[in-house]
């Protein structure tokens, strides 16, 4: 690849992003964009200023040693890498970051005008929420974008949320104001199995990569990481007579029409009933008890 102003010169690239924090249940969505710069040997090739946009009292810089010896700052951002799919015929750039603190609308502007210098002709930007689904059948992912022919040609079922949104919803909407064909995913991981990883939500999103970059994307260990997964929650449910029944309870409704995701309330409510149930404590907060 050529260089031009410290940029490679590109074949008609499409934009993969997943960002830490709200739009990132079980650390899913980001473990995706990990995932693919581990297999396609991703290039480094920029990152965006972090002064402007990131508390770092929130997400504080990291201090690490380089060979023993030499001290080295690592600062909370938004880096793009580039690769080159075995057997593509366009390169994919790779932005994983974590979400603004401040300053969104700039954020977004910033991180489209370096899409715009790599001539990204798409924007694909993975997700991951907390719902009431059974982690014993496929973890739905629902979408959006930016115009119907892509939602027809993905076969997406629309996410109907409303209510607080994260960067994911933001870049979305930038993207389409921006004329930048953009699709996102939104993969639903069992609130009750909340804690990182989540190697199913992580393969659900990648399958979906596939369908948008028409090319096999390598999974690696991820499908028996996945089922080992799958084997603890169902060993947690064979000791917890109380978890399943709740799994089959979510079993016989995950056939209903108009899947929906759970609001943080919503999500405290099923905890505050399951507690209950068990004769514990009411309360948990979403990112609370997990199998």
């Amino acid at each position: 690849m050529t260089e031009f102003d410290g940029l490679p010169v590109l074949r008609s690239p499409v934009a993969i992003a997943a960002f830490e924090g709200w739009n990132d249940a079980a650390d899913a969505s980001t473990a995706a964009v990990e995932h693919l710069e581990q297999m396609w040997d991703a290039r480094p090739v920029t990152e965006m200023d972090p002064e402007e946009f990131y508390d770092f009292q929130v997400n504080r810089p990291i201090v690490s040693m380089a060979e023993g010896e030499t001290r080295r700052i690592e600062w909370p951002t938004t880096r793009f890498s580039v690769a080159t799919p075995p057997g593509a015929d366009r390169d994919v750039v790779l932005i994983r970051g974590i979400e603004p603190s401040m300053r969104w609308r700039t954020f977004s502007d910033s991180l489209l005008e370096i899409c715009h210098s790599l001539e990204v002709t798409q924007v694909v930007l993975l997700g991951a929420l907390l719902a009431d689904v059974p982690y014993t059948r496929p973890l739905p992912v629902t979408g959006s974008a930016s115009d119907r022919a892509t939602i027809e040609k993905y076969n997406l079922t629309p996410n109907r949320y409303e209510g607080p949104t994260g960067i994911v919803g933001i870049l979305q909407d930038a993207c389409t104001r921006a004329d930048i064909q953009a699709i996102s995913f939104w993969v639903h991981v069992p609130h009750y199995a909340n804690n990182p990883p989540c190697p199913k939500a992580t393969l659900s999103l990648l399958h979906r990569v596939e369908d948008v970059l028409d090319l096999p994307v390598p999974v690696a260990d991820l499908g028996e990481e996945a089922a080992e997964w799958e084997e603890r929650l169902r060993a947690a449910a064979e000791q917890d007579a109380e978890l399943a029944e709740y799994v089959r309870e979510l079993e016989e409704r995950s056939g209903d029409a108009g899947l929906q995701p759970l609001s943080g309330d919503e999500i405290a409510q099923e905890f505050e009933k399951y507690l209950r149930r068990r004769g514990g404590q009411a309360g948990p907060s979403a990112t609370g008890p997990a199998w």
